[in-house]
């Protein structure tokens, strides 16, 4: 099971290759080349998930609906 210090690590270097336009991510001596940036940010979700298990934390999403049809 990778350490907290290696999620992280891995989560940073997706968060720069994103940022960068880069679809190819190296860390560790690993390369990882990903097919879109859609499959980057589930990556990246993942790694959070598991970052806030190690923390002990849970990741809550909010999702607010509106509408204007008097639904």
């Amino acid at each position: 099971m990778p350490t907290l210090t290696d999620l992280q690590s891995r989560r940073e270097a997706l968060l720069a290759s994103r940022s960068s336009g880069v679809a190819r991510v190296t860390y560790d001596g690993k390369t990882v080349e990903y097919r879109s940036l859609a499959e980057i940010d589930r990556a990246i979700e993942a790694l959070e998930r598991e970052i806030a298990a190690a923390e002990g934390r849970r990741v809550i999403r909010h999702l607010r609906v509106t509408t204007d049809k008097g639904l």
